[in-house]
């Protein structure tokens, strides 16, 4: 079973919303990484009783704790009195913490302010973690079962000093076996379908299944714990992409990453050194914004009130000639069109759909698809983008795996 950890966050102006806590989710994703098992994110105000409670708390819970914030000069930075308070361990003055800020201010030709002196009092016997970047040190204790890395709360000096220090600790300090993580990318059904498609799946003992919808796309989390060999992962995952289908379009994780549509896509383009001209209605410019600074992209062209009216069947044969037209009069080697059919007004209407006709000319021919874009008109626009790409992405691609 993997090692427990936890991310711990100080500061009013994160527990009010005033700050995004980016931090946590950085951190969280190095720790998994590492091989840990992250179970809690907490945030606690500038209060010191709740501190001291907290650190209490977590140094009998879990194995390794990273904090963030309260490290600074002023009368609110309140962590290292509240580990004092909860440890039991004295605060004492480090000198080489205190060389390092006056070190800081001269090199800006500032006068150190007195109340920076209160970032060198740290725990007795901690480990002091060196900060290149700002005033306030980090340092690290045993507390209890958990060992605690306290960091400073600005996210570039955080990053720093992980990297330069707390990652190879870690590595050195825990015997971590990291799960592994495939990732199924999906594109054109929702997670309950797919979830229908994945229910005869056999996962083998100690797997874990699971979803996240992103705006783009939807991901299908396989997580397989140290001991599945690579051979057995790989059989899994493509078993779980044969259920789904072609709605599939990248497999991250074995150990190779795709990324998302567009870098399939792109990578597909690049790799033949084929051209492409767009033409599109429903994205209203998106499609070609997404496709920004790409060499393949040769011409982008965006029609306003170009919905088609009439029957299914003259939606697509009129998308087919746009995309035949375009690609000789542009003289690329693909050309993707996309049109929509909409009633007046409907495009804004969240519970009303449009139909989008994409078309793709390629050197062998047209191939094109009937497909629907639902939600608010920000979310149809976001849609019918990626749709058109799909298209492309499906001709090129016959299989993720």
């Amino acid at each position: 079973m993997n090692l427990i950890a936890e991310i711990f966050s100080q500061g009013a102006e994160i527990v009010t919303g005033q700050t995004v806590d980016s931090n946590a989710a950085w951190l969280s994703q190095q720790l998994t990484e590492l091989g840990f098992s992250l179970k809690r994110h907490t945030a606690v105000g500038d209060d010191l009783p709740d501190l001291v409670d907290l650190f209490g708390e977590i140094a009998r819970r879990a194995d390794c704790c990273i904090c963030t914030g309260g490290l600074g000069p002023t009368c609110d930075d309140l962590t290292a009195e509240a580990v004092s308070a909860a440890s039991g361990v004295p605060l004492e003055f480090d000198a080489a913490a205190f060389a390092a800020i006056q070190a800081y201010y001269a090199r800006r030709q500032r006068t150190m302010p007195e109340a920076n002196r209160k970032q060198a009092l740290l725990p007795a016997g901690a480990l002091r973690i060196d900060n290149r970047f700002g005033t306030a040190p980090g340092f690290a204790l045993q507390f209890e079962r958990c060992w605690f890395v306290f960091l400073p709360g600005v996210p570039f000096e955080m990053k720093q000093m992980f990297d330069d220090w707390v990652r190879a600790d870690l590595l050195q300090r825990f015997a971590l076996r990291p799960d592994h993580l495939v990732t199924l990318r999906c594109i054109g059904l929702g997670e309950s379908a797919i979830q229908e498609k994945l229910e005869p799946l056999a996962l083998p003992p100690g797997a874990v299944l699971g979803f996240r919808a992103a705006p783009d796309e939807v991901q299908v989390k396989l997580l397989f714990p140290a001991e599945v060999p690579e051979a057995e992962r790989r059989r899994v995952a493509a078993e779980a992409a044969a259920r789904i289908g072609d709605y599939v379009f990248a497999v991250d994780g074995l150990p190779d990453v795709q990324g998302d549509l567009l870098a399939v896509v792109d990578a597909a383009l690049n790799a033949g050194q084929y051209s492409l001209a767009v033409l599109e209605t429903a994205s209203h410019g998106l499609l070609a914004a997404k496709c920004l600074g790409r060499p393949w992209l040769q011409h982008a062209e965006l029609r306003l009130n170009s919905a088609v009216a009439g029957a299914a069947d003259a939606g697509e044969i009129r998308a087919e000639a746009l995309a035949n037209d375009l690609r000789a009069e542009q003289q690329t080697d693909f050309a993707l069109v996309q049109l929509y059919a909409i009633d007046s007004g409907s495009f804004y209407d969240k519970d009303s759909g449009i139909v989008l006709y994409n078309a793709l000319a390629t050197p062998q021919g047209v191939v094109s698809r009937r497909l629907t874009a639902h939600g608010a008109g920000i979310h149809k626009q976001n849609q019918a983008a990626l749709l058109a790409l799909d298209l492309l992405r499906r001709y090129f691609q016959n299989s993720c795996l």
